[in-house]
C-alpha cells in the first residue's frame, strides 16, 4: 500500500465534511502535500466513479451522494493498489535446492493471504467512520 492510499482517503474525508466542490489547492493545502500531487491521485478517484471532477471557474472535486457509506477496499482498488507487494523474491524456481526453489511460492501465498485478509478489513471499514473516529476523539 502506498501513500496514494492515506492521500485519497484523507481527501475524501475533507470533501464529505465540506460538502461542496473543493480545489486542488485546498485539499493539498489540508493534507499537506502538492496540488499536482492531490490532482493525481483524485484522477483516479473520478476514474473509477469515486469523485465528481469539476473544469473550469470553480474546478475542483466534490463527494458523490453515497460517499460517506463507502468502503475503504473501492478506495484501493480505485488506485489499482494491494495492501501488501512484494518487489523481489529470494532464490529461484530454477534451482535445485527445495529452500531456494519453493521460498518464492510460499511467499506469494503468505502475501495473498495478508491481501485478502487486509482487504476484508478494509470492507468492514467507510470513510464515515473515519471521520467519526477523528471527529469523536476515539483515533485508534
Amino acid at each position: 500500500m502506498t501513500a496514494e492510499f492515506s492521500l485519497a482517503v484523507h481527501a475524501l474525508v475533507y470533501l464529505l465534511r465540506k460538502g461542496t466542490v473543493v480545489s486542488s489547492g485546498e485539499l493539498a493545502e489540508n493534507i499537506c502535500t502538492n496540488p499536482a500531487r492531490v490532482r493525481k491521485v483524485m484522477a483516479k478517484l473520478h476514474r473509477a466513479g469515486l469523485v465528481d471532477s469539476f473544469r473550469g471557474k470553480g474546478s475542483g472535486y466534490q463527494t458523490r451522494p453515497d460517499s460517506a457509506g463507502l468502503p475503504l477496499d473501492r478506495v484501493l482498488s480505485a488506485l489499482k493498489e494491494e495492501p501488501v507487494t512484494v518487489n523481489w523474491r529470494s532464490g529461484s524456481i530454477d534451482k535445485k535446492c527445495l529452500l531456494a526453489s519453493g521460498m518464492g511460492e510460499i511467499m506469494d501465498g503468505l502475501c495473498a493471504n495478508m491481501n485478502t485478509a487486509c482487504r476484508r478489513q478494509l470492507e468492514a471499514v467507510t470513510i464515515r467512520d473515519v471521520n467519526e473516529r477523528i471527529f469523536s476523539g476515539k483515533r485508534a
